[in-house]
């Protein structure tokens, strides 16, 4: 059922007249959220607590609705649902909308000086700006071309971990406890409880104003359910690039160059793809007006183009086949000797 899920994720992806998990626990985190502010007010404490309470209520009522529908719904409905989960081919058309919107290249009106001179060359930029902005939280309104290739390079490879390979992980690790026993949380259950997770860090987790200590709760628990997977993914990345050899020294150096960013993953996947794809990433990114810097990663080599986010693109297929792959060899085997 997980193999079938990831192919129904890649051939229909998110449907927008189909109605969403993800959209069912943002609409209960807005009126958890209301609550819980309402109820802590300013206190640091009450803000803290009633994260957590958010996160218990959400994560735990997430995973138990995936729960009664692995008890209670057929086999197709339960492919459907754990394709939910899964952010493969969104992830895709997110990339390729903004590729799309993106000029062949950009040149400013020659013999005009001062702003007037480079509206051409906003202009021909800015749909793949507005396209950007729906995927990226730093500033896209002043990016250019290379801004542009850069911020979608480093998205395509975060969220490839964050959207496809943890929610696909904890599906397998869900399948294998399912396996010993019918009656335990499945697939689903933990995929779900993994989603809801990542929903709360995407909405809750912000340093700033009440969020900084509200959404503290499910921005720890969101790290922590992806840290293993984002380094599977480090290490595994060379197999879908043909270059098995690599293996240990890039989950290595992903760590290593990682460690510097404010995430205990972020830095790590965009540092795996960097180096597999031989692309420069990081640098300085404005987030609400504020200048941010990042650390480099793969330092030397150069931006990534429009083939270089392609590449990442492909490599992100390739590694959910490797994984699959080799997800179904193990089961064969544990099967074949018990």
């Amino acid at each position: 059922m997980v193999a079938l899920a990831c192919g129904l994720d890649r051939l229909v992806g998110d449907p927008r007249w189909c109605p969403h998990p993800v959209v069912v626990m943002g609409r209960a985190i807005t009126l958890l959220r209301r609550g819980a502010q309402a109820w802590a007010g300013t206190r640091v404490w009450k803000l803290r607590l009633a994260g957590a309470w958010i996160t218990l209520v959400l994560v735990g009522g997430s995973g138990l609705a995936g729960w009664g529908l692995e008890r209670l719904a057929p086999a197709p409905l339960l492919v459907v649902a754990l394709a939910s989960g899964l952010a493969g081919r969104s992830l895709e058309q997110a990339v390729w909308r903004v590729l799309g919107g993106l000029p062949k290249s950009v040149q400013p009106v020659q013999n005009q000086a001062g702003p007037a001179g480079d509206r051409p060359t906003r202009e021909a930029l800015q749909p793949a700006r507005q396209a950007l902005a729906w995927i990226v939280g730093r500033d896209t309104d002043r990016l250019d071309r290379a801004g542009i290739l850069r911020a979608l390079a480093e998205t395509a490879s975060e969220n490839a971990v964050d959207g496809l390979f943890a929610p696909l992980f904890w599906m397998l690790v869900g399948a294998v406890i399912w396996s010993l026993n019918p009656a335990l949380p499945g697939p689903l259950a933990l995929a779900w409880g993994f989603k809801a997770a990542s929903t709360l860090d995407s909405m809750l987790g912000y340093r700033r104003g009440r969020l900084r200590w509200l959404g503290t709760a499910g921005a720890r628990l969101d790290d922590l359910l992806v840290w293993l997977p984002c380094r599977l993914v480090a290490l595994s990345l060379p197999l879908a690039a043909g270059q098995p050899g690599r293996c240990g020294s890039l989950l290595a150096t992903a760590l290593r160059e990682g460690a510097a960013d404010p995430s205990p993953n972020a830095g790590v996947s965009q540092a795996a793809y960097a180096h597999v794809a031989g692309v420069q990433l990081g640098g300085c990114n404005r987030y609400g007006g504020k200048l941010s810097s990042k650390p480099l990663l793969a330092a030397g080599f150069p931006p990534p183009d429009d083939a270089a986010v392609r590449h990442m693109l492909e490599l992100t297929r390739r590694l959910e086949l490797v994984w699959l792959t080799g997800a179904a060899t193990l089961a064969f085997i544990t099967k074949t000797l018990s």
